[in-house]
């Protein structure tokens, strides 16, 4: 008899054990969720970040210290970032001279000079600006430079940053963006692969998705700033963009791929702080042979080049260590100035006659 309640004792109290294990689990996920809510303010490096920012906007524009954030809007102040961080301006973009002149007459002088747009309505600022083109010739340097040389705030918008696993909690973030966009402004909300957040509405759209291009939209419509907020996208695909969107962005620039003029004032760009070799350089030599480069592919090139004359010194310079301290001290040495052949282009006649008739 006893037997039989000891083994029931045992049971009942597995039984608890294991209800109470399980019920303290469940209680810790419960919490651990309302933690990482939007409400909660997110990482501690993210909550660093937003007092960081809110601060350097107080520096900028004192009257902002009057001014008081909802929790949603300080989440947003992570992605802030003022123009005098940015360190892009228009001198460190090569071979797009024609359209920084129509970006200055588009953005940069509705941000600066507001009163110049307000006076006369056929001068109203555009609503939105879009860059399209091929991958790496310079879509993202140009927004940054656009902020820099504007004096505006930047607002890089990230689909992580704005998509909530809580129901709603998303289109209060967008709210939240627009709404610290124009406590802060001049600023400018940049969207880069603007086409997967914006992309072709369809009826099989997700509930979440279609309400927040709805929200977007809306308060897009409910600028009233002047051109003092302006939204700015950069895409690679721009037929994937929904039409409703597209006229919301009737300012809108081609970034082709650069021709051979252009690529050789990237490539001076880019080697400006560089050492080259007066004889056996020659920067016309290396643009007439990069034909379907973009700016990024041109940045690879000249690192690869580089790296070629980093490997030589690296190799003189262990034979020196290995010979012992008294023969470097004796005869120093210097890493060499690039030269053409460093660059590892295809000089074959059929590329070259190809890559002039294009140019």
């Amino acid at each position: 008899m006893s037997r039989k309640f000891d083994l029931k004792t045992i049971a009942d109290l597995s039984v608890l054990i294991g209800t109470g294990l399980s019920l303290y689990y469940l209680v810790s996920r419960l919490l651990n969720d309302v933690e990482t809510g939007p409400l909660s303010g997110r990482s501690k490096e993210s909550k660093n970040r937003q007092i960081l920012q809110w601060q350097k906007l107080i520096e900028k524009k004192p009257e902002l210290s009057q001014v008081d954030l909802n929790t949603y809007e300080k989440t947003i102040l992570s992605s802030v970032v003022t123009a005098d961080e940015i360190k892009v301006n228009f001198q460190d973009i090569g071979g797009l001279d024609n359209i920084v002149a129509d970006l200055h007459e588009s953005v940069v002088y509705p941000l600066m000079m507001p009163e110049v747009y307000t006076n006369n309505p056929l001068l109203q600022a555009p609503s939105g600006v879009l860059l399209y083109g091929p991958p790496g010739c310079g879509k993202t340097m140009l927004a940054k430079a656009l902020a820099k040389e504007s004096g505006a705030n930047f607002i890089s918008i990230r689909m992580s940053s704005i998509m909530d696993k809580w129901y709603g909690e998303s289109n209060k973030i967008v709210d939240a963006m627009f709404s610290l966009a124009n406590k802060i402004q001049p600023c400018m909300i940049f969207i880069d692969e603007i086409d997967s957040f914006l992309r072709e509405r369809a009826s099989t759209d997700h509930e979440v998705t279609a309400m927040l291009k709805a929200e977007f939209m809306t308060l897009w419509d409910g600028l009233l700033t002047s051109g003092r907020v302006m939204i700015v996208g950069a895409t690679n695909r721009i037929n994937d963009i929904d039409s409703a969107f597209l006229r919301r962005l009737p300012k809108r620039f081609l970034i082709p791929l650069p021709r051979k003029e252009e690529r050789l004032r990237i490539l001076e760009v880019l080697l400006k702080d560089t050492k080259t070799d007066k004889r056996e350089f020659s920067m016309e030599t290396i643009a007439l042979h990069t034909n379907g480069m973009s700016g990024s592919d041109l940045k690879e090139l000249c690192r690869e080049a580089a790296l070629t004359a980093a490997r030589e010194y690296i190799k003189v310079k262990r034979e020196y260590m290995a010979k012992g301290n008294d023969a470097m001290d004796a005869s120093p040495i210097e890493m060499r100035p690039l030269k053409t052949s460093d660059f590892p282009l295809k000089m074959d006649a059929q590329q070259s006659l190809q890559s002039m008739s294009l140019d």
